[in-house]
């Protein structure tokens, strides 16, 4: 079931679902602006295509053609230079949200964090033990 919503573009209020996180008018207007870059990415010689490149030639803004991609509506697998920058470092990537080396380094710091915790609470309890 939806729940109500402003829609994040033109403010109108609408019934949020999963599958549309716009009202039905700016649904119908993303709708559009997919066709226009699908066609664009499908003709060959535009199949090696980058996301500025696809942005600047379509005039549809990157962030759009992003949601197509993270949502599955606009599907890699034959458009091999089409990715977007990692949230953390601007490394292309083709899925996720951060890179693998982000990745690896958000899981080291979160490592390291547990490891100085448990430290932490090492030394406090050895503490009240001496008391």
């Amino acid at each position: 079931m939806g729940e109500l919503a402003n829609c994040p573009l033109c403010d109108k209020l609408f019934v949020a679902t999963p599958m549309h996180d716009v009202c039905p008018a700016c649904y119908k207007e993303e709708q559009k602006l997919f066709e226009t870059v699908y066609e664009y990415i499908r003709k060959k010689e535009n199949r090696m295509a980058t996301l500025v490149e696809v942005s600047e030639a379509t005039e549809v803004e990157e962030t759009l053609v992003i949601k197509w991609i993270r949502t599955g509506k606009l599907k890699l697998a034959q458009f091999p230079n089409l990715g977007y920058p990692c949230e953390k470092c601007k490394t292309i990537i083709r899925q996720g949200r951060v890179c693998e080396n982000c990745a690896k380094g958000i899981h080291a710091d979160l490592k390291q964090l547990q490891n100085e915790e448990e430290r932490v609470k090492r030394e406090k309890t050895a503490t009240f033990l001496r008391k």
